[in-house]
């Protein structure tokens, strides 16, 4: 039986893995949606021959149009578009979209009561609590993308989760696993781009590098599984082959194991429950060599204690960490702040927020809650420049 996919996000990096994941079937896509990149996503929309082709950047729907009407391949443009996608009949809704932009049509997929292939942590980190709440009341299903949550998700027992003591995501710990504080200061975003094991767009490849990534991750897991962040952990493995571990009272510790190709998740949620191929290289340990761990240093990664905090304060703080980390990354990759200034134009941020009357209760209040938080980042980010 075919599987009928809507990919949202189709251009990015886990855009590309989806679609790889797609052509190697049995599935079928039947809604693709892209920001802007018309020619990538008219390419995209040839060879797959969707029943609908958004791209949510409503400026360049004429182009789209004009592209795919030789083909005789339905076109359209802008928001209301992009949540009408999410929603369409689908047996899956792959959520690739980067950053905060993914929470609007995530939820359209989830008020239709959609299985969410969910490839954004931005989402639950900026709204966590309306996320899960709505997919429950809507009886829609959240799987986890993110290599991490996805390899946790395949060892984690539920009928065993009061024997659970602690769930484990790996860090590579990114380009500057060893460097000094003193490098990681004058570091450029050429340099800071340089992923050792994985290919991703820029944005979570500088996370990656300042570790906010992997902070970013422990909310997103608070919010996926019922263990409370005290139980959650981080440790750096620079191999990238075990992707998380559930540790339990029996002494047992699962681990999930994978080449590091984002094809391999991707492919796990388009299957589940059942399991499928996937065009990916089998897993060689010989090849591999050795498997180190280390503990994440929070002196020079203080975006792992950051993103603690602001769990443990609440969904403003996350929510406020979340887009204080997208104009902080922004502004470095433009090269008007240093690498070291995205922690601490993050740190800033919610230190004004916390004195402000605020709330995440619904959707409104998160999105009012983000823009001033995006006010407050970008003063302290000029302010990064000035010091």
């Amino acid at each position: 039986m075919t599987t009928r996919v809507v990919l949202l996000g189709a251009t990015g990096s886990v855009g590309t893995s989806a679609l790889e994941a797609i052509a190697a079937g049995p599935f079928e896509l039947v809604g693709v949606a892209a920001n802007r990149d018309v020619a990538a996503l008219a390419a995209i929309a040839e060879r797959f021959r969707p029943q609908m082709t958004v791209v949510s950047d409503p400026s360049a729907g004429g182009e789209l149009a004009a592209r795919l009407k030789p083909s005789g391949l339905a076109s359209d443009a802008g928001a209301d578009a992009l949540a009408a996608l999410a929603a369409m009949d689908a047996d899956r809704v792959i959520v690739a979209i980067p950053g905060f932009a993914a929470l609007r049509p995530a939820l359209a997929a989830v008020d239709a009561g959609r299985i969410i292939c969910l490839a954004n942590k931005e989402c639950l980190v900026a709204a966590g609590d309306v996320v899960m709440a709505r997919a429950r009341a809507r009886g829609a299903t959240v799987l986890p993308v993110d290599s991490e949550h996805n390899a946790i998700f395949q060892v984690f027992e539920p009928a065993a989760d009061a024997a659970i003591t602690k769930i484990v995501l790996t860090a590579s710990g990114g380009p500057f696993r060893t460097a000094t504080r003193e490098a990681m200061e004058r570091a450029t975003p050429k340099e800071a781009l340089k992923h050792p094991n994985w290919s991703m767009g820029a944005k979570i490849t500088i996370d990656s590098a300042t570790m906010m990534n992997k902070g970013l991750e422990v909310i997103e897991a608070h919010h996926l599984f019922p263990v409370g962040p005290e139980r959650i952990g981080v440790v750096v493995h620079p191999q990238s082959i075990v992707h998380g571990m559930v540790v339990y009272s029996d002494g047992s510790c699962l681990a999930h194991m994978s080449n590091p190709s984002m094809v391999t998740p991707i492919a796990h949620c388009l299957h589940y429950p059942a399991r499928g191929p996937a065009p990916v290289a089998p897993l060689d340990l010989v090849a591999c060599g050795s498997l180190t761990f280390e503990a994440p240093d929070e002196e020079r990664f203080p975006a792992l204690r950051l993103t603690r905090e602001a769990l443990r304060s609440g969904n403003v703080a996350t929510n406020a960490l979340n887009a204080a980390n997208e104009v902080a990354v922004a502004a470095f990759l433009a090269e008007r702040i240093g690498f070291l200034d995205i922690a601490r134009t993050v740190e800033s941020t919610l230190d004004a927020i916390a004195g402000l009357s605020l709330s995440c209760d619904s959707l409104d209040d998160v999105e009012a809650t983000d823009r001033e938080a995006r006010r407050l980042a970008q003063l302290a980010s000029a302010a990064a420049v000035t010091t």
